[in-house]
């Protein structure tokens, strides 16, 4: 079993990615909304000495954390992301990282 992470900096996108996974049978994933590090980074303006101000307003990502079984439909995962959101490779874009799961409880006997 592999943990697929999806760091998907359009939310726009949520639920073409979700309805993607469906249909090739990737169920159960759970979504966050996240806030990158180098978002926080950029939008701090200094004002003097040393203090700061956070300008502008927060621009929220969508984790996406999901367990999938196969190993074959982790490609198709990578595939569906990069068909709805464009290349990974293209900045701005996201960041999608894979970890291997050694022992699950908790999930229906059918994904577990």
């Amino acid at each position: 079993m592999t943990l697929l992470v999806f760091i998907c900096n359009d939310p726009d996108k949520l639920e073409e990615i979700l309805e993607g996974y469906l249909a090739v049978g990737i169920t159960g994933s759970t979504v966050i909304d996240t806030l990158g590090m180098g978002h926080i980074l950029s939008t701090r303006v200094p004002i003097f000495a040393g203090f700061q101000s956070m300008a502008g307003t927060s621009a929220y990502n969508k984790t996406i954390f999901s367990v999938i079984q196969e190993r074959e439909k982790v490609k198709v995962a990578f595939d569906i992301i990069e068909e709805v959101c464009g290349s990974l490779g293209n900045p701005g874009v996201g960041i999608a990282f894979t970890i291997p799961i050694e022992e699950v409880r908790g999930l229906k006997p059918e994904i577990a």
